[in-house]
Protein backbone atom coordinates (compact mmCIF):
# COMPACT_ATOMS: atom_id res chain seq x y z
CA UNK A 1 0.00 0.00 0.00
CA UNK A 2 1.10 3.73 -0.41
CA UNK A 3 0.26 7.37 0.23
CA UNK A 4 -0.30 8.60 -3.40
CA UNK A 5 -1.01 12.33 -1.42
CA UNK A 6 -1.74 13.78 1.76
CA UNK A 7 -2.51 16.98 3.59
CA UNK A 8 -1.60 18.98 6.75
CA UNK A 9 -3.40 21.87 8.25
CA UNK A 10 -2.88 23.38 11.38
CA UNK A 11 -2.22 27.03 12.34
CA UNK A 12 1.49 27.22 10.83
CA UNK A 13 0.26 26.80 6.85
CA UNK A 14 -1.81 24.26 5.04
CA UNK A 15 0.07 21.83 2.71
CA UNK A 16 -0.57 19.01 -0.18
CA UNK A 17 2.06 16.60 -0.80
CA UNK A 18 4.55 19.28 0.78
CA UNK A 19 3.40 21.87 -1.56
CA UNK A 20 2.44 25.10 0.26
CA UNK A 21 -1.69 25.54 -0.36
CA UNK A 22 -1.78 29.11 1.87
CA UNK A 23 1.33 30.36 3.60
CA UNK A 24 -0.11 31.76 6.23
CA UNK A 25 -2.53 30.04 8.74
CA UNK A 26 -6.47 30.49 8.32
CA UNK A 27 -8.12 30.66 11.61
CA UNK A 28 -11.40 29.93 10.36
CA UNK A 29 -12.54 26.82 8.38
CA UNK A 30 -14.90 29.57 6.16
CA UNK A 31 -11.45 31.15 5.14
CA UNK A 32 -10.39 28.38 3.37
CA UNK A 33 -13.74 27.37 1.56
CA UNK A 34 -13.83 30.73 0.15
CA UNK A 35 -10.58 30.49 -1.26
CA UNK A 36 -11.75 26.76 -3.25
CA UNK A 37 -14.30 26.85 -6.06
CA UNK A 38 -17.13 25.18 -3.46
CA UNK A 39 -20.58 25.73 -3.73
CA UNK A 40 -21.87 23.27 -0.81
CA UNK A 41 -24.58 25.62 1.25
CA UNK A 42 -24.54 22.50 3.63
CA UNK A 43 -20.93 23.75 4.95
CA UNK A 44 -22.26 26.41 6.88
CA UNK A 45 -24.45 24.27 8.90
CA UNK A 46 -21.79 22.16 9.95
CA UNK A 47 -19.78 22.09 13.58
CA UNK A 48 -16.50 23.37 13.15
CA UNK A 49 -14.45 19.50 13.08
CA UNK A 50 -16.79 18.46 10.46
CA UNK A 51 -16.00 21.70 8.54
CA UNK A 52 -11.79 21.25 8.75
CA UNK A 53 -12.61 17.41 7.86
CA UNK A 54 -14.73 18.59 4.93
CA UNK A 55 -11.70 21.29 3.91
CA UNK A 56 -9.22 18.86 4.19
CA UNK A 57 -10.52 16.22 2.27
CA UNK A 58 -11.72 19.05 -0.45
CA UNK A 59 -8.09 20.36 -0.63
CA UNK A 60 -6.84 16.34 -0.50
CA UNK A 61 -8.81 15.12 -3.64
CA UNK A 62 -7.56 18.56 -5.02
CA UNK A 63 -11.26 19.65 -6.06
CA UNK A 64 -12.00 17.33 -8.28
CA UNK A 65 -13.15 13.41 -7.97
CA UNK A 66 -10.64 12.04 -10.17
CA UNK A 67 -8.97 10.95 -7.52
CA UNK A 68 -11.28 8.06 -7.04
CA UNK A 69 -13.29 8.22 -10.00
CA UNK A 70 -11.90 4.77 -10.74
CA UNK A 71 -12.43 3.13 -7.41
CA UNK A 72 -15.64 1.63 -6.60
CA UNK A 73 -17.14 4.05 -3.84
CA UNK A 74 -17.94 0.21 -1.58
CA UNK A 75 -14.78 -0.24 -1.10
CA UNK A 76 -13.31 3.61 -0.32
CA UNK A 77 -12.93 3.56 3.66
CA UNK A 78 -13.12 6.48 6.30
CA UNK A 79 -10.80 6.33 9.20
CA UNK A 80 -10.17 9.68 11.23
CA UNK A 81 -9.35 9.99 14.91
CA UNK A 82 -9.47 13.17 17.21
CA UNK A 83 -9.02 14.28 20.58
CA UNK A 84 -11.42 16.90 21.17
CA UNK A 85 -14.28 15.56 19.03
CA UNK A 86 -16.82 17.91 18.55
CA UNK A 87 -16.32 19.46 22.33
CA UNK A 88 -17.62 22.66 21.36
CA UNK A 89 -20.85 21.62 20.53
CA UNK A 90 -21.06 19.75 23.66
CA UNK A 91 -21.07 22.73 25.64
CA UNK A 92 -22.98 24.37 23.36
CA UNK A 93 -25.63 22.10 23.47
CA UNK A 94 -25.38 21.37 27.66
CA UNK A 95 -25.41 25.56 27.48
CA UNK A 96 -29.13 25.54 25.72
CA UNK A 97 -30.39 23.13 27.82
CA UNK A 98 -33.56 22.72 28.31
CA UNK A 99 -34.63 23.38 25.17
CA UNK A 100 -31.45 22.44 23.49
CA UNK A 101 -31.29 22.65 19.57
CA UNK A 102 -31.80 19.61 17.66
CA UNK A 103 -29.61 21.46 14.89
CA UNK A 104 -26.78 21.31 17.92
CA UNK A 105 -27.53 17.57 18.74
CA UNK A 106 -26.70 15.98 15.42
CA UNK A 107 -23.09 17.49 15.34
CA UNK A 108 -22.70 16.11 19.60
CA UNK A 109 -20.61 12.69 17.87
CA UNK A 110 -17.53 12.89 16.58
CA UNK A 111 -18.11 10.62 13.99
CA UNK A 112 -20.35 12.76 12.10
CA UNK A 113 -17.23 14.19 10.31
CA UNK A 114 -17.16 10.69 8.43
CA UNK A 115 -20.74 11.13 7.66
CA UNK A 116 -20.10 14.06 5.80
CA UNK A 117 -17.70 13.53 3.85
CA UNK A 118 -18.60 10.21 2.52
CA UNK A 119 -21.98 12.21 1.80
CA UNK A 120 -20.03 14.84 -0.24
CA UNK A 121 -18.05 12.42 -1.98
CA UNK A 122 -20.22 9.11 -1.99
CA UNK A 123 -17.77 6.91 -0.01
CA UNK A 124 -19.57 3.79 1.00
CA UNK A 125 -16.93 1.38 2.40
CA UNK A 126 -15.88 0.78 5.99
CA UNK A 127 -15.76 3.98 8.43
CA UNK A 128 -14.35 4.29 11.95
CA UNK A 129 -13.71 7.14 14.37
CA UNK A 130 -11.40 7.09 17.28
CA UNK A 131 -11.03 9.14 19.92
CA UNK A 132 -7.06 9.49 21.64
CA UNK A 133 -4.89 12.34 23.00
CA UNK A 134 -2.84 12.81 20.08
CA UNK A 135 -1.76 11.37 16.95
CA UNK A 136 -0.66 7.72 16.89
CA UNK A 137 0.72 6.81 13.91
CA UNK A 138 1.20 3.00 14.69
CA UNK A 139 -2.31 3.02 15.96
CA UNK A 140 -3.27 4.37 12.65
CA UNK A 141 -1.53 2.44 10.59
CA UNK A 142 -2.46 -0.83 11.68
CA UNK A 143 -5.91 -0.02 11.48
CA UNK A 144 -6.08 1.00 8.04
CA UNK A 145 -3.60 -2.04 7.31
CA UNK A 146 -6.02 -4.08 9.05
CA UNK A 147 -9.31 -2.82 7.23
CA UNK A 148 -8.16 -2.59 3.76
CA UNK A 149 -7.06 -6.51 3.71
CA UNK A 150 -9.92 -7.92 6.07
CA UNK A 151 -12.74 -6.04 4.50
CA UNK A 152 -10.81 -6.02 1.09
CA UNK A 153 -10.80 -1.77 0.80
CA UNK A 154 -8.90 -0.51 -2.30
CA UNK A 155 -8.97 2.78 -0.98
CA UNK A 156 -8.83 5.08 2.36
CA UNK A 157 -9.32 8.82 3.59
CA UNK A 158 -7.63 8.37 6.92
CA UNK A 159 -5.60 10.78 9.15
CA UNK A 160 -6.11 12.83 12.23
CA UNK A 161 -9.03 16.12 12.44
CA UNK A 162 -9.05 17.62 15.99
CA UNK A 163 -10.27 21.43 16.34
CA UNK A 164 -11.39 23.38 19.15
CA UNK A 165 -10.48 26.71 21.07
CA UNK A 166 -9.29 28.52 17.66
CA UNK A 167 -6.72 25.50 16.94
CA UNK A 168 -7.17 23.01 14.24
CA UNK A 169 -4.75 20.49 13.83
CA UNK A 170 -6.16 18.65 10.19
CA UNK A 171 -3.59 15.50 8.97
CA UNK A 172 -5.36 13.67 5.83
CA UNK A 173 -4.04 10.58 4.09
CA UNK A 174 -4.87 8.98 0.51
CA UNK A 175 -4.02 5.56 0.87
CA UNK A 176 -4.37 3.11 -1.82
CA UNK A 177 -3.15 -0.43 -3.32
CA UNK A 178 -1.28 1.38 -5.80
CA UNK A 179 2.43 1.50 -6.87
CA UNK A 180 2.83 5.34 -7.56
CA UNK A 181 3.31 7.32 -3.85
CA UNK A 182 5.03 7.01 -0.90
CA UNK A 183 5.41 3.92 1.10
CA UNK A 184 2.34 3.00 3.60
CA UNK A 185 4.15 2.75 7.41
CA UNK A 186 4.00 4.43 10.33
CA UNK A 187 6.97 5.66 10.29
CA UNK A 188 6.10 7.56 6.78
CA UNK A 189 2.82 8.58 8.49
CA UNK A 190 4.71 10.40 11.61
CA UNK A 191 7.07 12.42 9.30
CA UNK A 192 4.63 13.66 7.44
CA UNK A 193 2.33 14.94 10.48
CA UNK A 194 5.21 16.47 11.86
CA UNK A 195 5.98 17.97 8.92
CA UNK A 196 4.74 21.13 10.29
CA UNK A 197 7.84 21.10 12.75
CA UNK A 198 10.12 21.16 9.84
CA UNK A 199 8.67 24.80 9.23
CA UNK A 200 9.24 26.80 12.03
Amino acid sequence: MVISHWVVMNNVATTRDNTLLQPTAATEPEDLYRSLPCNYPKFFKMDKLCKWAWIGAECLVNNSNTLYQDIDPNKIAVVLGTAHGCIDVDKRYHDSLPMASPALFVYTLPNIMLGELCIRHGFKGEQLCTVSDAFDAQDLFFTVQDIMATNHMDACLCGWVDATEGLHDVCLFWVTKGKEGLPFTATILQELYQWKDFRK
